[in-house]
């Protein structure tokens, strides 16, 4: 008798394509997203019942819908509480949490920056169109100042936040940015946030091509996006241009672009290191900087001790101590009574 070993087929992206038809506008980024986050899950080793997709209110938060795994469509600014739940009382869960910015920013924000401090090993990718989208085309807290909606018809006069520097400030252990038409940097990002054992926050420039069509098309059009991204390699210089001939140094506590030349080499340049913090908020302080390139990549990443994994420890270690417990013993220890007609 010869033993036999049960060996699973390789997973290919159809496998996380549901059988919903998804409902996005014709021409919205959501539609990018999806397809790298579908292509790049069957390449991460982890079998398909271990896959948690949880999203809030939103545009982006239909994604659980068309992700063929388990999936939780929470309420509105909630999703990082639905997320910390299922990965505490299930750590082996690879939990993926989709947000929006109006979802994550505004009614959520509260929510969203405890599940950063925290440091939960849960992935959050943040689609950026700096736009309400689901209620039809009201400023969020990430549009720019001066931007004339339904809602601001005069333009608004609102300072946005900054999601980045907001990530690093509430102490995310790992914090990146893409674009959704940029796929394969997209799915590099994808695959980084796996690898990352805690809170993963991803800033993910998402065109709405219904209310706030163009807001990225300076990062995106081909004649444009070598001079205002910059695209940060750790241990790589700054470099950006269709030359590659800019840089960024830090002049004091600011940071300044520079023209590889007579006056300036490439040794002037910054050499990007994701475990500087510091660093890490200058780069995402020039995010709105017209004179400086946006930064996409990673910014900063640590290691530091899981909430999840602390939490699970402390159980472990009281089930050592004390014994499995019982619970029907604990509810009828002390002083109980019985109600009778």
């Amino acid at each position: 008798m010869s033993d036999t070993v049960d060996v699973k087929p390789k997973l290919k992206k159809k496998d996380f394509v549901s059988d919903q038809d998804v409902r996005w506008c014709p021409g919205c980024g959501d539609y990018a997203i999806l397809a790298q986050v579908q292509k790049v899950f069957p390449e991460l080793g982890i079998p398909k019942e271990d896959f948690l997709v949880v999203s809030g209110i939103g545009c982006s938060s239909r994604f659980p819908y068309y992700m063929n795994t388990y999936g939780f469509h929470s309420i509105h600014g909630r999703a990082p509480a639905v997320a910390s739940g299922a990965k505490i009382a299930n750590p082996n869960l690879s939990v993926w949490m989709i947000t929006g910015d109006g979802d994550a920013m505004s009614i959520g924000g509260n929510h969203l920056i405890h599940i950063l401090r925290r440091n939960l090993d849960v992935n959050i990718l943040m689609f950026n169109n700096r736009i309400y989208g689901l209620t039809k085309g009201q400023y969020s807290p990430t549009s720019e100042i001066g931007k004339k909606t339904k809602s601001t018809p005069m333009g608004s006069v609102d300072h946005p936040f900054n999601p980045l520097s907001l990530a690093i400030g509430s102490g995310a252990t790992f914090v990146a940015r893409s674009l959704d038409r940029e796929s394969k940097h997209l799915g590099g990002i994808v695959k980084d946030c796996n690898d990352h054992k805690g809170t993963a926050f991803v800033d993910i420039y998402q065109n709405c091509n219904i209310f706030n069509d163009g807001a990225f098309s300076e990062h995106t059009d081909r004649e444009t996006k070598a001079d205002t991204l910059i695209s940060l390699i750790d241990g790589e210089p700054m470099l950006y241009g269709k030359d590659k001939n800019k840089g960024l140094r830090l002049n004091g506590s600011q940071l300044e672009s520079i023209e590889i030349g007579d006056k300036f080499t490439i040794d002037d340049v910054l050499v990007h290191d994701v475990s500087n913090k510091s660093l890490a908020f200058y780069l995402s302080e020039i995010t709105l900087d017209p004179n400086l390139p946006t930064p996409i990549g990673i910014l900063y990443k640590e290691d530091k001790p899981t909430y999840d994994e602390m939490v699970n420890d402390q159980v472990t270690q009281a089930i050592k101590d004390k014994g499995e417990g019982d619970l029907d013993a604990l509810l009828h220890m002390g002083q109980t009574w019985e109600v009778s007609e």
